[in-house]
């Protein structure tokens, strides 16, 4: 089978969009914010939403389920404070979580966390643990920078972020590193900060010695790893000038890069630079990059065309398809697990 491990609900209906806008303009009087409550999508909506989209995509592709989150660009931590976040992160979370009720063999849920800047991160553990326990998430995306493209927040392999850390290990899921909406005129949220960030979680990741206290951590960092596998003699070069371990030893334990690159020379460099079993495949579709390519005549985000034109032997397409998301994912293999497959 093949299991897209990074998608989200970009197609929610628009009431979700209105709710949101209320809460936002409702911040310099909290007592008019909507409750959640007031939030009221029927199920055919839902439907409505992901049939003509996601699922036909997805049937059109081939993949078989979709590891599904809230929008990211939607997720916003830097708006308002942490009870903003906190109702916004729950709403998102239900929605998918519905979604993933009416198809249970197409979509898993994985939750954003409710992400504040300068709010200690543990805050987020209620979210966290209702996430995984009530909606049965498989994965949370985590934010690296909850301020929106200013990174006032500290290095993931800051203590602060232990809390966190904790509980995901024991729930045995992982964390896709995963930022939102940039505020920062110098970087624009696609093409830059997301891009940024990939890169800048892997090199902390390289400064630090978090899997030292958290060997069973596991970390997925998107868009190919941003610079990452381009930029691989560097880092390798910076982790011995550091006096870190090889990189293999060091993170490659740990960390895992989705295929979310948008052309076949980046998907091969991807290919050949980076060890197959740290390799999950992933479209992001329907994300930031829906065109169709014209040097192609398909989708940039039909990644699915680039692993199998990459002449991979046929057991590694298998594990980056199927098999290394089981492995990092094991919620996700017990559900599949308990539909017989």
């Amino acid at each position: 089978m093949i299991i897209d491990c990074h998608g989200h609900y970009t197609t929610a209906p628009p009431a979700l969009a209105a709710w949101r806008e209320r809460q936002t303009a409702a911040l310099a009087d909290p007592a008019s914010a909507p409750s959640r409550a007031e939030l009221v999508i029927g199920d055919d909506e839902l439907r409505e939403s992901v049939e003509p989209n996601q699922l036909r995509m997805m049937d059109e592709r081939g993949i078989d389920l979709t590891v599904f989150s809230p929008r990211a660009s939607f997720m916003a931590h830097h708006v308002g404070d942490f009870a903003t976040s906190a109702a916004w992160a729950a709403l998102c979370n239900d929605l998918c979580h519905r979604v993933a009720g009416l198809y249970p063999r197409r979509f898993a849920t994985a939750a954003m966390l409710p992400q504040s800047p300068g709010v200690d991160p543990a805050t987020c553990v209620p979210e966290l643990t209702r996430a995984v326990e009530e909606l049965g998430a498989v994965a949370v995306n985590l934010n690296p920078d909850p301020s929106g493209g200013h990174w006032s927040a500290p290095p993931l392999t800051d203590r602060s972020w232990y809390p966190l850390y904790e509980k995901l290990v024991e729930y045995d899921v992982p964390a896709m590193i995963h930022v939102s909406t940039s505020v920062n005129p110098a970087f624009h949220t696609t093409g830059a900060h997301y891009l940024n960030a990939d890169t800048t979680a892997f090199m902390q990741l390289v400064q630090g010695d978090l899997f030292a206290d958290f060997p069973t951590l596991r970390l997925v960092i998107p868009h190919g790893g941003g610079a990452v596998p381009y930029h691989w003699g560097r880092f390798r070069g910076l982790a011995m000038a550091l006096g870190r371990p090889p990189l293999e030893e060091h993170v490659l334990g740990n960390v895992y890069f989705d295929t979310c690159v948008y052309h076949q020379p980046g998907a091969d460099l991807l290919f050949d630079v980076v060890p197959t079993r740290n390799i999950l495949f992933a479209s992001e579709m329907i994300g930031a990059v829906r065109d169709v390519d014209p040097c192609s005549g398909h989708h940039f985000d039909d990644t699915g065309r680039y692993a199998e034109a990459a002449g991979l032997p046929e057991a590694d397409l298998a594990a980056i398809r199927e098999h290394n998301a089981r492995a990092v994912y094991p919620r996700l293999d017990a559900l599949l697990r308990r539909q017989n497959r």
